[in-house]
């Protein structure tokens, strides 16, 4: 065990050494990222309003609904109509919560 140990450690401080003698200078760059033409008005770590988060929640719900349609696609017509009745019970659960949301006023903005 000792042994098994040791050899971990040394492949360790093998792998940090071999990295720290191939990296790269780390100088900083002369020009700032591109932002349109214009200076940076926050910094890269500035906090978001908080209405934004229920946006990207509610992103992330259409974003999860592609990812279950992508496959779908694939194996609908090996499966037939039980897919289609399926996938059409999935989009009205996804439409209901989409106008929980419009009632509960996620998607205004004031």
């Amino acid at each position: 065990m000792l042994v098994l140990l040791a050899v971990v450690v040394a492949g360790l401080a093998a792998l940090y050494g071999l990295a720290a003698w191939l990296a790269v200078d780390r100088t900083p760059l002369e020009a700032g990222p591109f932002t349109g033409g214009l200076p940076a008005a926050e910094h890269a770590f500035s906090r978001f309003h908080v209405r934004w988060y229920p946006v990207a929640m509610i992103f992330l719900a259409f974003d999860m609904e592609m990812l279950f349609m992508y496959p779908w696609v694939k194996v609908v017509t090996r499966v037939g109509v039980s897919a289609v009745i399926e996938m059409f019970l999935f989009l009205g659960i996804l439409f209901a919560a989409v106008a929980y949301a419009w009632r509960e006023g996620a998607f205004r903005w004031t």
